[in-house]
């Protein structure tokens, strides 16, 4: 991956965001043969993820579906992610706060999983490792300070003075994206008045490969499965009630976790100092492109955590691009306006049935009305007896 020197470079595509997203999108791309100029918003660029202790796991945990491993082997990078610290999930179970309950397996379903869970940095460290193999893409160490577009390319200019000019520009610089509100995309926000906790534990007993949620009283609590009996919590918490989570010491809150899981995991053991929690909202861009510009991940959009796809869903805005670029025809440039109308089409629906999906789920479980309680958990007994409504479901989490 090399380096910027000169005052002034041309491209093929400048990416905005030095994060997952924006990393697995100048690799792909890269990878058709592109020259993609990689440059970190709004921070300098960062080290290349480094890996934790054997006993410690990274905050940041994700659940990723069929579709996103696909692509990171597309990408000849899932080769390279550390396979002691990524595990399949093979069942799912979700609890009402009363009653009722949902059970999801990988076998009846005929998957080989339903997902797998892996750090961030693990997925990171892949991508850097191929990055500096890529002598397509040029990491560049510097601040964007203003993006000017005319009807042959886009220009950058950074904070150091020299300016990058490309066909087009990738906005990956997430949910405060410095390019989605340059081009004028601002769209809607609206905060849920939640925060997500996240900590790491060990549990006494085997989670079999499971994940867990529960629902109580209009806040989720999930237990994600990791190797050697680890287990990722991420609790979505009332803003008042996320502030106390935050404030307790781990093994207090190990503690509050084990009422709802019923001992189901045994003892849990904190293996994180201390618990994070991130702001959740909806949010959607006003539109997926601009003149030469194209959002992907939670530049474009924000969803709620509840099913866990906000990454799947960025990932799949990567290869949609990836798709569209490399399927336009010779006498158009990678930030022709037909080809931006091709992603921005073939994203419209999966984005939209997401974004209502989890909305919708999470005023469903955040409803504390009697009528509300017993509907919800009545539902879940309902899916639970519907073998082809529950593959129908699978399906749309695989991606």
């Amino acid at each position: 991956m090399a380096q910027s020197q000169t005052s002034s470079q041309t491209h093929d595509v400048i990416v905005v965001g030095g994060g997952l997203i924006g990393k697995a999108a100048a690799l792909l791309l890269s990878q058709a043969r592109l020259s993609v100029a990689l440059l970190a918003q709004p921070a300098a660029a960062p080290a290349p993820a480094s890996a934790p202790g054997a006993d410690l796991w990274g905050a940041r945990i994700y659940s990723l579906s069929s579709s996103s491993q696909a692509l990171f082997e597309r990408m000849r990078v899932w080769q390279a992610v550390d396979p002691a610290r990524v595990n399949p999930v093979y069942d799912m179970e979700v609890f009402g706060d009363e009653r009722g309950s949902l059970h999801f397996s990988a076998y009846q379903a005929a998957v080989p999983q339903l997902a797998w869970i892996a750090e961030s940095s693990n997925l990171e460290r892949a991508l850097d490792a191929a990055l500096r193999f890529s002598p397509q893409v040029h990491w560049v160490d510097a601040r964007a300070d203003a993006l000017e577009v005319d009807a042959d390319a886009a220009s950058v200019r950074l904070s150091d003075g020299k300016v990058l000019r490309a066909s087009l520009v990738v906005g990956a610089d997430g949910a405060h994206s410095w390019v989605r509100g340059t081009a004028g995309l601002d769209g809607t926000v609206r905060p849920y008045e939640q925060l997500g906790v996240v900590c790491n534990f060990r549990a006494e007993r085997s989670h079999r490969d499971t994940a867990f949620q529960w629902f109580h009283d209009g806040e989720i609590i999930a237990l994600l499965p990791l190797p050697d009996q680890h287990v990722s919590l991420v609790w979505s918490a009332a803003e008042g009630h996320a502030s106390q989570l935050l404030a307790l010491d781990p093994k207090d809150l190990a503690e509050r976790i084990g009422t709802f899981s019923k001992g189901e995991l045994g003892q849990l053991t904190p293996v994180s100092a201390r618990a994070q929690g991130f702001p959740l909202v909806l949010a959607q861009a006003k539109r997926l492109i601009a003149q030469r510009v194209a959002l992907i991940g939670d530049a474009a959009h924000v969803v709620h955590p509840l099913a866990g796809q906000g990454m799947n869903l960025g990932l799949r805005d990567v290869a949609a691009l990836g798709d569209a670029v490399a399927a336009r025809e010779s006498f158009r440039d990678c930030g022709d306006a037909t080809v931006l109308r091709r992603y921005e089409r073939a994203r419209k629906e999966d984005i939209g049935s997401m974004a209502f999906t989890t909305d919708g789920l999470h005023k469903l479980f955040s409803t504390s009305s009697p009528l509300a309680k017993f509907a919800r958990n009545a539902g879940l007994d309902g899916v639970n007896m519907l073998p082809f409504v529950k593959k129908f479901l699978i399906g749309r989490a695989l991606g």
